[in-house]
């Protein structure tokens, strides 16, 4: 059989190093798919595209590696885009191939016509069009190489009649990714070792960049002597084995990240682009040090702004720092995190009949799960709990929209990571409505056996919109969820399901559902009012007057029972 495009491109990508490609198949990309069926790559099965770019996106972000996904032209391909911009904005290595109507067609207005140059340019990295068969090796290439190297989507756009043509020798291009060391210069080293040699009260406030600088950190943290802060990205990579970690700050994060960052003198910025500027210190000098210089100033001004792969910086600036003593800013930092932790993991005695709170059950998974386990959250409460009571201990990971804030992500996520790590503990902590948003891909679960865990957190609402409603005074509408016993959907569709609504049934039903060989979902009805509490300082005035407002007009309108049930759910 005479060789095609669609050949040379499915060869291109796995010698970039793709394993699995997500996707559905159908006309415009028939070609593509046998040509995948006849590879060393998997072809897995998605019910809906936009899952299938989510778990592309997960497995490309902790694999580091490409990972792929295809589909037909027009509405096929438009399926995908939620989840490439979930995969661009975590700096995720993935390629779509978006195969199109043929050439002859394109720019009359055709049927299933779509100019996907216009519609992917704002989530992808590199975004182009085969445009003849002698073009085929070099551009797929080149999309691998963008999505690598610029770390983001690469959109490869395929007109099916050229995936269908004759291949043609070609140059033989090849994928190079080879990684420089980028540090600021001696000059910046020095300025910034001065700046850190004469202060005392410093504070390290650490993002994802810092991943595989660990032991860099917490050096330089012990040399300074002072409290490192994380942000929610750079949890994984920070904070086990550290003594001078004080959490996260920001709205999910708590009070001791808070005060460490407010109240320090200088605060040393490391691989960390944290959005809210409300969280920078005002007077506070900063230092801030990234590998994109388009990060450096553009959430608060700072003092000095440098470009450095984080471990690579370190290594060159700790022999430049002077050893500092233990001070009063760093015990009284540590001392608020313990008091805090302590308070966190402290059992609160509940009545076995009494409602399932998020964060107990939260607690409860964290304690069972693989010490190994990888986590996916959709957006909302789930990666609150997620983010403030699972513990990571250096072997696990997490996984949420935090850069893109999606819904639905949690479930098509943990797909992607089994698939790539299929010896390893999957779970998904889902919200009722994020689960509800791509529910056919549980399909996809049985289908390509996946053993994910899904626990799903029923709480009967939006709860994020919910909250944010109530926090402006007004009494909540169009956030109620009528939900099915979403165990025995699980139990239809082939999986292991169960529902349980009361504390005692939690320990038991936990163990059981993880110790399943199967995908399986354990179904829970969470406490339906239970908040999301910011850093205590940081009860913003108008939350308060807002929450009250809303309690006023609740009360009013003859909701004071769902008033009275959120006092009682917080008071803990």
């Amino acid at each position: 059989m005479s060789r095609k495009v669609a050949d040379v491109l499915v060869d291109a990508l796995v010698a970039a190093g793709v394993k699995n490609c997500y996707g559905i198949v159908g006309d415009t990309m028939n070609q593509i798919a046998h040509s995948i069926d006849r590879s060393s790559m998997d072809w897995i099965h998605m019910r809906h595209e936009e899952a299938g770019a989510f778990a592309a996106a997960a497995e490309a972000q902790f694999t580091g590696g490409l990972a792929a996904c295809a589909g037909t032209c027009g509405p096929g391909s438009l399926h995908f885009i939620n989840g490439l911009y979930e995969a661009n904005r975590n700096r995720a290595p993935v390629v779509l191939i978006a195969t199109q109507i043929v050439r002859r067609d394109i720019g009359f207005d055709s049927i299933q016509e779509v100019d996907f140059h216009d519609v992917f340019k704002g989530c992808s990295v590199y975004c182009d069009m085969i445009l003849t068969p002698e073009h085929a090796l070099r551009k797929t290439v080149a999309a691998c190489q963008a999505a690598l190297t610029k770390k983001g989507v690469a959109v490869l756009i395929v007109p099916a009649d050229v995936a269908n043509a004759a291949a043609h020798d070609e140059p033989p291009y090849t994928v190079h990714t080879r990684t420089p060391v980028i540090r600021p210069s001696d000059d910046d080293l020095d300025q910034i070792a001065a700046i850190l040699n004469a202060s005392e009260a410093i504070t390290i406030y650490a993002g994802s960049g810092c991943e595989h600088a660990h032991d860099e950190v917490v050096a330089a943290a012990a040399k300074l002597k002072a409290p490192m802060a994380h942000t929610s990205r750079g949890k994984d990579f920070l904070e086990y084995d550290n003594p001078y970690n004080v959490g996260m700050t920001g709205l999910i994060g708590e009070a001791p990240g808070y005060h460490a960052v407010l109240d320090c003198d200088v605060l040393l910025l490391l691989g960390a682009d944290f959005a809210w500027g409300q969280f920078y210190p005002d007077k506070a000098k900063i230092i801030q040090i990234d590998i994109n210089p388009t990060h450096l100033g553009r959430r608060h001004p700072v003092e000095i702004g440098a470009v450095g792969n984080i471990k690579a910086t370190l290594e060159a600036l700790l022999p430049r720092l002077k050893q500092h003593q233990d001070n009063p800013f760093l015990k009284t930092s540590i001392h608020r995190y313990e008091k805090e932790r302590a308070s966190s993991k402290a059992a609160h005695a509940e009545h076995p009949e009494a409602a399932i709170s998020g964060i107990h059950l939260t607690q409860v998974i964290n304690r069972y799960a693989a010490e190994d386990a990888l986590f996916a959250s959709d957006d909302g409460t789930p990666t609150v709990w997620m983010l403030r009571h699972v513990d990571t201990g250096g072997k696990r990971r997490t996984f949420a929209s935090l850069l893109h804030g999606t819904m639905a992500g949690g479930m098509p996520s943990a797909l992607g990571l089994q698939k790539c790590q299929p010896h390893r503990q999957v779970i998904s902590l889902s919200g009722d409505g994020g689960l509800a948003m791509l529910l056919g891909d549980l399909l996809t679960t049985v289908q390509e056996n996946l053993p994910i865990k899904i626990a799903v957190f029923d709480n009967g609402k939006l709860g994020f919109v919910d909250i944010e409603q109530k926090a402006a005074g007004l009494v909540p509408v169009y956030t109620d969820l009528k939900n099915p016993n979403f165990g025995d959907v699980a139990k239809a569709m082939g999986l292991w399901g169960a529902s349980i609504s009361k504390t005692g049934e939690l320990e038991a039903a936990v163990q059981e559902w993880l110790a399943q060989p199967g995908p399986a979902l354990l179904h829970v009805k969470v406490k339906p009012m239970e908040l999301v509490m910011p850093p205590s300082p940081f009860v913003q005035p108008e939350a308060v007057i807002g929450m009250a407002v809303y309690s006023a007009k609740a009360v009013l309108q003859g909701k004071g029972h769902d008033v009275w049930e959120m006092v009682v759910e917080n008071a803990r």
